[in-house]
Order: structure tokens, then C-alpha cells, then sequence
């Protein structure tokens, strides 16, 4: 254990996102000192292809280190932590990258998170009905790591497979390029690639799912190419910093580094275990159990956790100490949710206009939305501001959905729309779309209760908790108090702590957890929307019943 009283406790977080890579310098009481980020090149398809390079996610990640750390004494840095998507990342057998694209680049080695080229060999998969499956929530997503491999040795066979001799997760990647260790993340390995642990003790792969999918290949070396050896988030990997990312990074040989982390998991570290006693609640009244974690930017992401295995169809696991050590997680998602809204704005045709009068007002293109609202609803006064959208519905799944029906061929839905062009058309646009959302969130919630969770309260963080509209919205389709953190860099405290694990500061992530943690408002819901939102449950989930009855009409014979 680390003496506190003869130094002070600094931490670096790392978070890979989608389009950049951050990191912060935290202190031991989660209040972050430093941040800088740099963006990330993504290379995109058609086929819902989406690329990255690992060489340019770590020269873009030294870049803000150089910048967090200038004029900090390297030695005040106790330990390092990783987050970053569960992306694929390919190299050869001298640590070189390797390509995972037609273009035969072997710059675009890493296989995006929301890449969804591997749709037929995810429906492979799901015919074998593999005991494994039960544990994704009974459909294993095209999102996860067994189809894209699969995908690779169908479809790039000499290119990639053949000369590939390391897999790695992309949190993974990261934690080997700063330690030169080959362990795997137990968060990554259970999430995304189907390891299997449990309470008893059991920590293995399935030799038989492995070989009904034609992968059988990846057993040899005791699994070398996607992970030998598997290490719970937090645990010290290997004996830190090696020599060479030392100087690179401008830190010292030997700074610890905690086995890492997926991104939005971090998320959940970051905020689950926030005292609520100074938001007027009692702690004791609100379990871990009871919490759940809502991680909102690209996509959306919601964690659960239960003491015993909970099996919810659609939902992905229940999986063993994935985020929390001795907990089972549940982890339902939307996938590009916050991409949806965006994609909104950007393609109404009142989309300049939009910018224009933002910019001249000195305001975020979302909150001259939100201003429009409130000045549309405050001309109607027997309409509140959530019933502007009574005749526009939105389904939300442009990108498929992840939880709860986990059916990556659905597609998004509007009814109501008009041939108004106009900013305030626009505006109830957006406000459709984000309760379009936040009943996505609401079937997630029904899913898990229908199985067993008890929600009774939702702490949110990511890019999404800092808009007013989004975190109300939810609180009022949910019907839950929603718990915003301290921090808004939420992910960034959650990568931190693990580095704060992995140096001895905290004996347990449990320990870091609540002292890195904390609370701050509580967005709570709005009585006065209970009967409209209801109304509005029952449109969203027969919209998606009425699609399915299309598709069902158009595939009818001839």
C-alpha cells in the first residue's frame, strides 16, 4: 500500500473515444487537474464500414499527454488507466499492424465498435444457439469480436488472418503498448469476446463455441492470439511503464498501470458509487443494485448490476466482474444515439440558418434549439414543452438496435412530418428525437426490471449529461430521479481510479469508487409529463410492431 501521507496522489486517465483520445491528471479525491484530447481518424465505408489505425490513436494520445503534463513533476504520477471502445486491433507477429480492410492498408488495423459489416456471420454464430450466447443476451451482436473475426478469415484470409498473431481489444492494446504485457482485460474478454467467468472461480474460454464457428484455430497456444492471460479491471499489469513508453510519455519507468477498461464501463465506475446523502437521498436506500449507470455520447449505454446472474433477453450478459469485482453486470445499449441527434440537425434543411443564429447568439447549436422551445411552449400555455412532439414520433433505430429487441436490421422511423422547412420545425425535430431516446431508455429499463433488476435511481455522465434537454427528457420518460456527477469528465475519473487501483492507493476499485466518485444535481422527473409520456410509450413500441408488420407484408410471395 502506497504511504499517502508522504506524497500526494495523482492519476492519469486515459479515454479513447470514437473520433478522439483524452487524458486527465486526477488527484485521489476525483477532482481532475489537467485535460487535453486530440482527435482520431476514422476511415469510413459503405457497408457501415468504420476503420482506425492503432499508430495514430497513440501518437495522438502522446501528443495530449506532452500537453496534460507540461510543467508537472513526472514523479507526482502514481499510476496510469485506460479506457477506451471495444474496438479490434490486429498485429503481426512483430507487434506490427496489420490491415483489417480491402484497401489492404495495414495502417487501418482496428475494426471500429460500430462497424457493422460482420451482419452475416453474426446470424452464423447465432444458429450454433451455443451455451456462450446466454451470457450476450441469447443474440450475440455483429458489434462484438467473434463475427469480425470471422468476418476477417472469410473475407481477408492472406491479407489479415493468416498474418495476424495478436488480437487485442483496443483497451487491451493500449495497457501491452505502455507495459509490453500481453494480458487481457477481464472487462473486455467478458463483454465483448465471450469469456466465460463466474463466482465459483471459473475463468476460461469455450474450446467448443470457439470450434462450432469455425475459429477453432485461435485455441492453439492456449489462446495466445486473443488472450493467455486475464487480469480484472484495476489489478497492476505486468511491472508498468516499460522503458521506452516511459520516455515517450514523459513519465517515469515503472508508473503502475491498471488492467483497462471499455469506455462506457469507466463511465459507470465513474458515477456508480457517488455518495448521494449530499443530494438530500439515503445511501442506504439506493444499493448498488438499485443504480443505474446511463453513459450517453456516440452511443448510449446502460449498466446494470445485480449480485447474481440476471438473464435478460436482449440485453448483454449478465457478465462477473466486468466493471465492479464481485458484482454481475447487465449492459443495454443504443447504438449512435448521440450520432442520431446530430444527424438530425445536420440533414434538416434548417441547418444553417440553425448555426448562424446560435453563432450570433454566442450559444451551442442544442441550446438555441432548447431557447426555441421554451419560447414555442411558452405560446401555447396549456402545452408544455414536451407535448410539442403529440403528432411526430420518432423509432430511433437508424443504426439497428442493441437492447432490447437486439435486431441490427431495424431501421429508424418518422411519422407526422410535414413540408415545413423552417427553424422551429426543426427544433420540434429535435425534441422528438431525444424522447424518441429516452423511451429507448425506458423499453431498456422494462427489460431489466421484467427480469429482475429494481431501478430507482439512473446516474448519467458523458458528452449527453451536460444537455438540459436530454437528461429532463429522460427523467421524465423514465420516471426516475437522475443523479448528474461532480465531474462531467466522468470516464476520465473512472480510467483514473484504475490506475489509482493498480498503484495500491485504494486497496480495492470499490475504495476508489467512492472516493473518486461523486454527486452532484439530481434532474428529477416532471409529474406533470406522466400521462403524455405513457401515451407516448405505447406509439414507440407500436411503431416497431407496425415495422416488422411491413416487412412481413413485403416479403409475403409473389
Amino acid at each position: 500500500m502506497v504511504d499517502r501521507k508522504a506524497s500526494a496522489g495523482l492519476f492519469i486517465g486515459v479515454d479513447v473515444g470514437t473520433a478522439s483520445v483524452r487524458t486527465a491528471v486526477v488527484n485521489n479525491t476525483g477532482t481532475i487537474v489537467r485535460t487535453a484530447s486530440r482527435p482520431i481518424r476514422i476511415w469510413q465505408s459503405e457497408g457501415g464500414i468504420y476503420e482506425q489505425s492503432s499508430e495514430n490513436i497513440w501518437t495522438e494520445w502522446r501528443a495530449a499527454m506532452n500537453e496534460a503534463m507540461e510543467g508537472l513533476d513526472a514523479s507526482l504520477i502514481k499510476g496510469i488507466g485506460f479506457d477506451a471502445t471495444c474496438s479490434l486491433v490486429a498485429m503481426d507477429t512483430n507487434f506490427k499492424p496489420i490491415t483489417v480492410s480491402k484497401s489492404g492498408d495495414n495502417q487501418r488495423n482496428i475494426v471500429m465498435w460500430m462497424d457493422h459489416r460482420a451482419s452475416e456471420q453474426a446470424a452464423e454464430i447465432n444458429l450454433t444457439k451455443h451455451d456462450v450466447l446466454h451470457y450476450v443476451g441469447g443474440t450475440i451482436s455483429l458489434e462484438m469480436q467473434p463475427p469480425k473475426l470471422l468476418w476477417l478469415k472469410q473475407n481477408l484470409k492472406a491479407k489479415c488472418w493468416d498474418r495476424a498473431a495478436h488480437f487485442f481489444d483496443l483497451p487491451d492494446y493500449l495497457t501491452w503498448r505502455s507495459t509490453g504485457t500481453l494480458s487481457r482485460s477481464l472487462c473486455s474478454v467478458v463483454c465483448k469476446w465471450t469469456y466465460q467467468a463466474d463466482q465459483t472461480g471459473r475463468s476460461e474460454w469455450s474450446d467448443s463455441f470457439w470450434e462450432e464457428i469455425g475459429l477453432g484455430d485461435l485455441k492453439e497456444n492456449n489462446y495466445a492470439k486473443i488472450g493467455a492471460t486475464v487480469l480484472s479491471p484495476g489489478e497492476p499489469v505486468g511491472s508498468g511503464l516499460t522503458n521506452q513508453a516511459a520516455a515517450e510519455l514523459g513519465l517515469l519507468r515503472g508508473t503502475p498501470v491498471g488492467s483497462s477498461i471499455i469506455d462506457a464501463h469507466a463511465g459507470g465506475l465513474g458515477v456508480l458509487g457517488a455518495d448521494v446523502s449530499c443530494c438530500g437521498m439515503s445511501n442506504d436506500d439506493v444499493t448498488m443494485t438499485s443504480r443505474l449507470a446511463l453513459i450517453s455520447g456516440t452511443s448510449s449505454c446502460h449498466m446494470a448490476m445485480s449480485k447474481e446472474p440476471t438473464f435478460v433477453p436482449g440485453v448483454w450478459g449478465p457478465y462477473y466482474s466486468a466493471m465492479v469485482p464481485g458484482y454481475w453486470l447487465n449492459e443495454g445499449g443504443q447504438s449512435v444515439s448521440g450520432k442520431l441527434i446530430d444527424h438530425v440537425i445536420e440533414s434538416h434543411p434548417a441547418n444553417q440558418t440553425l448555426k448562424t443564429d446560435a453563432e450570433n447568439n454566442g450559444v451551442t447549436v442544442y441550446q438555441h434549439l432548447f431557447n426555441l422551445l421554451e419560447i414555442m411552449s411558452a405560446s401555447q400555455p396549456t402545452v408544455s414543452m414536451a407535448e410539442l412532439t403529440r403528432d411526430l414520433h420518432i423509432w430511433p433505430d437508424f443504426h439497428g438496435n442493441r437492447s432490447p429487441l437486439a435486431d441490427s436490421s431495424l431501421k429508424g422511423m418518422i411519422s407526422g412530418q410535414s413540408l415545413s422547412t423552417s427553424i422551429s420545425d426543426l427544433a420540434v425535430l429535435y425534441l422528438a428525437t431525444v424522447q424518441a431516446i429516452a423511451h429507448g431508455t425506458r423499453h431498456i429499463i422494462s427489460s431489466m426490471e421484467g427480469a429482475g433488476h429494481r431501478i430507482s435511481m439512473v446516474f448519467a455522465c458523458g458528452g449527453l449529461s451536460k444537455n438540459q434537454l436530454f437528461i429532463q427528457t429522460h427523467a421524465d420518460v423514465t420516471g426516475l430521479p437522475i443523479v448528474l456527477p461532480k465531474e462531467s469528465q466522468s470516464v476520465l475519473i473512472g480510467a483514473s481510479l484504475l490506475g489509482a487501483r493498480a498503484s495500491g492507493w485504494f486497496p480495492t476499485v470499490q475504495d476508489a469508487m467512492k472516493s473518486m466518485g461523486g454527486a452532484g444535481d439530481v434532474i428529477r422527473p416532471d409529474p406533470k409529463t406522466k400521462q403524455f409520456h405513457d401515451r407516448k410509450h405505447r406509439v414507440f413500441l407500436k411503431m416497431v410492431d407496425d415495422q416488422r408488420g411491413y416487412r412481413s407484408i413485403m416479403e409475403e410471395p409473389h
